[in-house]
């Protein structure tokens, strides 16, 4: 995004974008993404095969090669640190960011400077998908899997226009916080190599005293072309080892909520 003008200049904004063969992602969802020159865009690569550099290069972005997968969290981490916003949001290679939203997240941002915030991310057909969610009790997340509904409102949880609401955590295909916040935060702590990343990250988030808020009228189509959707072994294994590393550090979310309601706050 206007790469030559960024470089004599501090954008306000910085967009990190983690590809893995996300080739076919970026063109359908980025290519009509108009540049400013406040804002960049960072890519970090992670080993790509399928021509991601260069399709991200292509359309204006900012690529960071890493020569091996390292993972969404560290290369996350590799965007922030190179990046040069003072505000800065991760957002996945199935996401189209809408640039004018972004003053509207940096209002929630200012006002709110020990917070995370996230757009409302909806579907192509314009409904909500839940990137707001509530308490992550192993339980809870099961019934989530297998019965979405069940926990819709107390798990799954959406911001309608006009609304600002506060979450326990928000998903990390769009999240975006203030760079010195961020910076507090690690952000992402890298011994999660996929899933739940962003999980850990918005109870840390909390456990400093920051908030999580999902932001209604800033709205943002994701395409929610994530692994679990298809069966791939090699994705379930990473998730049980993630699931296994983080019921370990948190083992009061392995039972039932106090109040006895599945997901009750």
């Amino acid at each position: 995004m206007e790469r030559t003008e960024q470089a004599t200049r501090t954008p306000a904004w910085t967009l990190v974008t983690v590809s893995y063969n996300s080739a076919q992602s970026l063109e359908r969802y980025w290519a009509n993404v108009q540049p400013r020159r406040d804002v960049e865009w960072i890519v970090v690569d992670n080993a790509s095969r399928d021509g991601s550099r260069e399709v991200a290069q292509r359309l204006g972005a900012r690529v960071v090669p890493l020569r091996r997968n390292r993972g969404f969290g560290s290369a996350n981490n590799v965007g922030l640190r190179v990046s040069g916003g003072h505000y800065v949001c991760f957002v996945n290679p199935d996401v189209t960011p809408v640039l004018s939203d972004l003053s509207t997240l940096e209002t929630v941002l200012d006002a709110n400077p020990r917070s995370l915030v996230a757009p409302q991310l909806v579907n192509h057909d314009g409904t909500l998908q839940a990137n707001g969610r509530g308490e992550p009790r192993l339980m809870t997340k099961v019934l989530h899997r297998v019965s979405p509904e069940r926990v819709s409102g107390t798990y799954r949880k959406f911001a309608n226009s006009g609304e600002t609401r506060e979450v326990e955590w928000l998903t990390g295909a769009a999240l975006a916080g203030r760079r010195d916040w961020l910076h507090h935060l690690g952000p992402f702590d890298e011994r999660f190599f996929v899933y739940f990343e962003d999980t850990d990250l918005g109870l840390r988030n909390t456990r400093a005293h920051g908030r999580s808020i999902l932001v209604g009228d800033a709205r943002w189509t994701h395409g929610w072309a994530h692994s679990s959707a298809r069966f791939d072994l090699g994705a379930l294994r990473r998730e049980i080892a993630s699931t296994v590393k983080f019921y370990r550090r948190y083992p009061r979310l392995l039972g039932v909520a106090a109040t006895g309601q599945i997901g009750a706050r």
